[in-house]
């Protein structure tokens, strides 16, 4: 979204300064109009700056040397050197993003995990309450009346651990994670 943003203000910019601005060559021509129009009219001042062009400047000016080419042993060059550590970095930050989506994946497992263990442990429950012989129209005992209310806690937990598991999984998706990561 900021990129967009940055790049969107600087076409804005551009092409402000494209619309309002002057180019070199037309301020440098007006600049000369001036001087010309107070020539004519006599209207000198009275020191007149020099204006060095690039004809006034020598070909090779004393004391400058040419920058050298850059010597490399084993028959390296600049780019090369540049190639290798910009893969370097890639391979970094993708081995980097491999380990974010395993923890992200196994953090949901885990979590997977719970939610399949208390179900589980509801699914006894209910089973073993019916096995007991409960009516509809209630528990026979006590016993199967503290079952009845355990299991209903354990819904209760079961429910928060499937939405804490579906937050999760919510999260890896919006932090670009692959499909196998956040749904396994």
């Amino acid at each position: 979204m900021q990129r967009r943003f940055l790049k969107i203000a600087a076409v804005a910019l551009l092409t402000n300064l494209a619309a309002y601005g002057q180019s070199l060559g037309e301020i440098a021509r007006e600049y000369r109009e001036k001087q010309n129009a107070e020539q004519a009219s006599g209207a000198t001042p009275k020191t007149q700056p020099k204006m060095i062009t690039n004809k006034d400047l020598p070909a090779n000016p004393e004391g400058y040397q040419a920058p050298r080419e850059p010597q490399f042993s084993s028959g390296e060059t600049t780019f090369g050197k540049a190639a290798d550590r910009s893969a370097q970095r890639l391979e970094q930050q993708l081995l980097a993003e491999q380990r974010v989506g395993e923890q992200w994946k196994r953090q949901i497992v885990e979590q997977e995990n719970r939610v399949a263990a208390i179900q589980a442990r509801i699914d006894q429950i209910n089973t073993s309450i019916r096995s007991g012989g409960v009516s509809p129209q209630g528990p026979y005992n006590r016993y199967q009346a503290l079952q009845l209310e355990h299991a209903a806690q354990m819904q209760m937990r079961l429910d928060e651990q499937k939405r804490r598991l579906d937050a999760m999984q919510e999260a890896a998706r919006r932090a670009g994670m692959h499909t196998a990561v956040y749904d396994p």
